[in-house]
């Protein structure tokens, strides 16, 4: 985990960086990031730039001029609408936005701060609702931090429709208003200030002289937050949590205190692994992978697992199992292997600090949480990471613990097969072709973010750049569902075609590492030729962009009868003629339903 740094440290390292920084950052990938405040934010900038650098990602930013955000937003020629960001933070804090009527809350009337209120709330709709109309950007709004005084002192809870109780419904409609819309997040600045505590928020000295609304010691707490939206925007997401057993899921070594003896359940000593366990299972309810790596006999460990009364996470919540006496490292790359996810999409949880550390050095894609030593504070570490935030919770993940069950069941079944097709056609395989739509959208662009290994091209889509492929009425774009005699593996399929006169050029063609060796590609790539058949183009034109994960789809061009005319910006173009004779190899053996249909985004 990061060492915790002052703000002149990360001033320092920002300078440090940007000195060397055409000598180092070719191959980082550029993020844009529009500043829109209300108050001084100075230093914030070059905090998350560190932040952000650690994660390879070179921002660039535009910062409104102080207190100027509104005219950078309703001038459609300002510089704001030229820099085009990929994400938008609006910093609007409750003194600026109600000016004198702060300290003076009860100078007005009752009706006048309902109209108040109300007024406030519309000029932010407005200027959101511009943005939106103009950028895809996602779109960071912080709510209003709810003051701890009052004039009015105990009688403030008595006073109908009071100070404190006007900027509480201002947070509450500003939440409602934008609940289901996918380009906006409301950033719950009133918790943040509560958790660093609201006295500490303003240091007084700064706020009187530069106006700065926020102590610039907690910038770095507030850029951390902000990464809980820009991982998940840049697919720097984790996947799975990895545990150790002894000390970290439980109290006491299996082994040694047995099912009785160790320390789980309502008691002083066993309440805190008790309530880690809670808290990992609702993670693993809302799609994060769990998996355990521990040196232990499988009998004494699985005995408290199956059969302890309080235990939280049972067997199958756990997609994989390794217990045994092999080195940890072993374990995790096995682990990586079984599941087919990346070291870098994983996360290591274990009390042992030797562990940790040869984790760290071994592996060091994998993040590697510094667990403290009092288990009391499991539960709050576990809490505070920002490594599994989503912008979108898909069927999919909410069956992700029961897909993976069954993809063991689907292992255990091959094993009496020598032929892989015979295996194959015994798995009773249908795959459900559909057009975008309200249902598979969120899901699509899931895929687009997350998907690496079997991705042609590894172009990143949020929903409003879908949406405007949808818009621009020149795209095609399907998913593809699978299913088979062991369950259902859900959308795992994404293709995107930009339709050109004559010829069609495959932007995206993806496929879930889950279902991969089950020959859906050729399913796929054969509903693309017959639908360019059936409206008479002439050739596909298919792009492969090499990346140190796709190399497994180097070759699936080539061998799938596509011929290479050429490379232009690292990026190889293969080429298909089509004709009425052409037939593209498919998996006879797999059902195919074609469900495709007009979109409805309505």
């Amino acid at each position: 985990m990061e060492e915790k740094l002052t703000v002149y440290d990360y001033i320092k390292s920002y300078k440090d960086i940007v000195s060397e920084s055409e000598k180092n950052d070719a191959e980082k990938e550029k993020f844009k990031i529009a500043l829109l405040a209300s108050s001084t934010i100075k230093a914030l900038k070059e905090i998350l730039y560190v932040k952000c650098y650690k994660m390879n990602l070179i921002c660039e930013f535009y910062e409104s001029i102080y207190n100027k955000y509104a005219e950078d937003i309703f001038n459609e020629k300002s510089e704001l609408y030229k820099f085009t960001p990929d994400l938008i933070i609006i910093f609007i804090d409750i003194m600026s936005l109600i000016g004198e009527d702060y300290y003076l809350p009860y100078n007005i009337t009752v009706e006048e701060r309902e109209k108040q209120i109300n007024s406030k709330l519309h000029e932010l709709t407005i200027m959101i609702e511009k943005l939106k109309k103009n950028l895809s950007s996602k779109i960071i709004v912080h709510n209003f931090c709810v003051p701890t005084f009052s004039p009015l002192g105990i009688l403030e809870s008595k006073e109908e429709f009071g100070f404190i109780e006007s900027i509480e419904t201002l947070n509450f409609h500003l939440r409602e208003k934008f609940k289901k819309d996918k380009q906006v997040f409301i950033f719950d600045f009133n918790s943040f200030c509560s958790k660093i505590g609201k006295e500490n928020v303003l240091d007084y000295n700064l706020l009187y002289s530069v106006d700065l609304k926020v102590s610039i010691h907690h910038f770095p707490e507030l850029c951390e937050e902000y990464l809980s939206y820009i991982k998940p925007l840049k697919s720097k997401i984790k996947k799975c949590i990895v545990l150790d057993l002894d000390n970290t899921l439980w109290g006491g070594i299996a082994g040694e205190d047995g099912l009785e003896g160790i320390n789980l359940g309502p008691t002083s000593t066993g309440r805190v692994y008790l309530d880690f366990q809670k808290y990992l299972l609702s993670l693993n309810k809302m799609g994060i992978i769990l998996a355990i790596n521990s040196k232990n006999n499988p009998e004494d460990a699985l005995n408290i697992i199956r059969n302890h009364p309080y235990m939280v996470l049972k067997e199958d919540n756990f997609s994989d199992i390794e217990i045994n006496w092999d080195d940890k490292i072993t374990n995790m790359v096995k682990i990586s292997k079984k599941l087919n996810i990346g070291l870098d999409s994983m996360v290591f949880i274990d009390d042992d600090k030797l562990n940790r550390d040869m984790i760290k050095k071994a592996l060091p894609e994998v993040t590697v949480v510094e667990l403290p030593d009092n288990p009391a504070l499991y539960v709050s570490t576990l809490i505070n990471l920002k490594e599994f935030n989503s912008f979108y919770l898909t069927e999919e993940d909410v069956k992700k613990s029961k897909m993976y069950e069954e993809q063991r069941k689907r292992e255990e079944f091959k094993k009496d097969f020598n032929d892989i097709d015979e295996y194959l056609k015994e798995l009773n395989i249908e795959v459900t072709i559909d057009c975008v739509n309200k249902l598979n959208l969120a899901r699509i662009v899931q895929l687009t973010q997350k998907t690496n290994q079997f991705n042609l091209t590894t172009k990143r889509y949020t929903q409003e750049a879908i949406e405007a492929l949808i818009k621009n009425g020149n795209y095609l774009i399907f998913s593809a569902k699978v299913r088979d005699k062991f369950g259902d593996n859900g959308i795992t399929g994404v293709v995107i075609l930009e339709k050109n006169p004559g010829e069609w050029r495959i932007d995206t063609f993806l496929l879930s590492c889950r279902v991969i060796g089950r020959k859906i590609e050729k399913v796929m790539l054969a509903y693309i030729v017959e639908k360019a058949k059936s409206e008479n183009i002439a050739k596909i034109i298919g792009e492969y962009i090499p990346t140190e994960k796709n190399t497994l789809v180097k070759d699936f061009y080539k061998d799938n009868g596509f011929l290479f005319i050429g490379e232009k910006e690292k990026k190889q173009i293969w080429e298909l003629k089509i004709n009425s004779n052409i037939n593209v190899e498919t998996a006879s053996f797999i059902k195919v339903i074609d469900k495709t249909r007009e979109l409805d985004l309505k």
